[in-house]
């Protein structure tokens, strides 16, 4: 009967952790940024630990972390990406890159949807699943960043997605060959939401 209870709790203390992992990550990703001349959006790793750590924790827990991230941004921890030009705590959802930020826990849910309906299973559908989360977030930023800067989708779209996607594509490829060592490491299952 104790390995009944321990159990439940075991599998708590697993998620609540990775959930905190994933929020840590996001916050250590953003600390790496580059600030490029041509546009107010730094070229950070955040948004492949964004959509990979969506994938491999599944919708909630990814969805959980991001609102976590975000949560402590807005409380004024420094979390988000060191920048001269953008402003720190709630006022950084307000500026150009808000709509990126706002969107994480979107792509985080859209990735592990569709990890937990098998799409991390394989390599191809895992590239899917990440370009997936991926498109939301451009979806987000590019829609803000015109908003924003009072300018059309085109140059929206030449400040926040047309420098970022060779990359992204790259980096996207290089993710989904380490979803099974994520799960190993993690002992998690998206598509059976079991540890």
């Amino acid at each position: 009967m104790a390995d009944r209870t321990a159990s439940p709790a075991l599998a708590t203390m697993t998620r609540v952790a990775s959930v905190l992992l994933l929020t840590a990550l996001t916050a250590a990703a953003a600390q790496v940024s580059i600030p490029l001349p041509f546009t107010p959006v730094p070229l950070t790793f955040q948004p492949m630990v964004v959509v990979l750590g969506g994938l491999a924790l599944g919708a909630r827990l990814g969805l959980g972390s991001q609102v976590l991230y975000l949560a402590l941004g807005i409380a004024g921890a420094p979390v988000f990406a060191a920048s001269g030009i953008l402003p720190p705590g709630v006022a950084r959802l307000l500026g150009p890159t808000g709509g990126y930020l706002m969107a994480y826990p979107f792509a985080a849910f859209v990735a592990g949807w569709l990890a937990e309906r098998g799409f991390a299973r394989r390599y191809l559908t895992s590239v899917a699943a990440l370009a997936a989360g991926t498109v939301v977030l451009y979806t987000g930023g590019v829609l803000w960043l015109a908003f924003s800067m009072r300018a059309g989708l085109g140059v929206a779209l030449a400040a926040g997605v047309y420098p970022f996607v060779a990359m992204d594509v790259v980096k996207i490829c290089f993710a989904a060959a380490a979803v099974p060592a994520l799960w190993r490491l993690i002992g998690y299952l998206p598509s059976t939401n079991k540890y």
